[in-house]
């Protein structure tokens, strides 16, 4: 079959379910286009995407600033692996670095690559300066936690669709209540051979939980009272989703209008990935500082397509474009109205019980069980209504839209969002 030849959505579908793992539960929606806020289906359909491919589409769809750095470097050189130098990925850790106020990045390609390596960085800082007993080195991590799918990572969920018939797992890792200093601190205090400690700024697969104010920079001065690292993953987070450059506030020169000039917390190690490319490429990294990242050397860790050249080009037209447009200012002025008009709706709601989150990182949850169908039964009403979004833990629906949506945009999402629900009210 000709890549030019077109196809209906229920052949796509059919295609798939017949040849492909079955390893996602899709909205019945076959994507061929994206621009911006929107996409169109197949058959010419047009939607809003209040998804953005988890958040790695916050520059959105088809940006032509960074197509166009793609597109050039694709056509000058692709694919060096790191046995040579090119002469693009300097430029991008440069950028990167300075922007993130780091010394050094370690480049990768997917999310769940990037916390595998920062979690190897950390091990190996543990046993070469803090001086932990070779392969006695655990690492913190939260309940309910989402960092990827790799045996390592699914060590640590504890969630029973990503583990049951996986193992065995690595050891390792020590699971804590989110949101919990008293927790971090009884664990930080009870055993000297805590490597790190591993944290989402915002727990967005979990159901967008925002955690208490002071948690993160509570969190941060317990790592530097026991001699722990601090690992901030902002694969979903990070990028101006939150309505800062980071959610963890750890830069504070992003011309956020909204930035007090105080960060709350600089992570020790930083991931990020996702909107570091704006979608249009694999692209992640691991940012630290030279008594951290020094303690890797060549042949210690590495990727064939890490660094590659377009990834690099990519990145930086990726970053380019969050300041030129200054997508965390208009993440923050958004999600404040966005929260405002949904908290409207809520008070006479029946099937709504919250809205909750940061930026344009939101969710809405469902007055129902997670066993129900009626969230996803919202989210096919939504699709039918031009809008779309999926739900995450049964009962929860995320919202998180392409940060380059204007306030009119956003207005009529809103529309179609409460005009969709207020056909589920009982």
């Amino acid at each position: 079959m000709s890549v030019l030849q077109k196809i209906t959505s229920e052949d796509a579908i059919a295609l798939e379910d017949q040849h492909g793992a079955h390893n996602y539960h899709p909205l019945p929606v076959v994507l061929s286009r994206g621009e911006g806020v929107y996409v169109w289906d197949v058959e010419g359909k047009k939607y809003y995407d209040f998804l953005s491919a988890y958040s790695a589409v916050n520059q959105g769809h088809c940006h032509p600033k960074i197509v166009e750095a793609m597109v050039s470097q694709a056509k000058t050189l692709t694919l060096t692996s790191r046995a040579f130098y090119n002469d693009v990925l300097g430029r991008f850790e440069k950028y990167a670095t300075n922007t993130f106020n780091f010394d050094k990045l370690l480049p990768m390609n997917t999310g769940a690559e990037a916390v595998e390596t920062a979690l190897k960085l950390c091990r190996k800082w543990a046993y070469e300066k803090k001086g932990i007993p070779e392969n006695q080195a655990q690492i913190v991590v939260c309940e309910n936690n989402f960092h990827g799918r790799t045996t390592t990572i699914i060590s640590f969920s504890n969630d029973p669709i990503a583990r049951t018939n996986f193992g065995p797992f690595t050891d390792g890792f020590i699971k804590i209540e989110y949101d919990n200093l008293k927790a971090l601190e009884e664990v930080l205090k009870s055993n000297t051979n805590i490597a790190g400690f591993l944290v989402e700024p915002i727990q967005g697969e979990a159901g967008v939980y925002v955690p208490s104010e002071g948690y993160l920079s509570g969190a941060k001065d317990l790592c530097e009272k026991y001699g722990v690292l601090f690992i901030a993953d902002e694969v979903q987070t990070g990028i101006a989703r939150t309505g800062r450059l980071l959610a963890t506030c750890g830069n504070c020169s992003c011309a956020d209008k909204h930035c007090s000039g105080t960060p709350e917390v600089k992570p020790d190690i930083l991931i990020l990935g996702k909107a570091l490319s704006g979608g249009a490429y694999p692209v992640s990294a691991v940012l630290a500082n030279d008594a951290i990242m020094g303690v890797i050397k060549p042949g210690n860790h590495g990727s064939t397509f890490g660094g590659n050249p377009i990834a690099a080009a990519v990145g930086m037209a990726a970053l380019d474009v969050i300041k030129d447009e200054e997508l965390a200012h208009n993440a923050f002025e958004l999600g404040t109205l966005f929260r405002a008009e949904l908290n409207k709706y809520i008070v006479n709601s029946n099937i709504v019980n919250a809205v909750r989150g940061k930026g344009l990182l939101n969710a809405i949850l469902i007055n129902d069980t997670e066993e129900s169908s009626t969230a996803w039964d919202i989210c096919m009403a939504l699709k039918e209504n031009g809008l779309l979004a999926k739900p995450t833990h049964g009962n929860i629906i995320r919202f998180a839209p392409p940060l380059v949506m204007n306030e009119e945009q956003l207005l009529d999402c809103v529309n179609i969002i409460t005009k969709t629900l207020s056909q589920f009210e009982r």
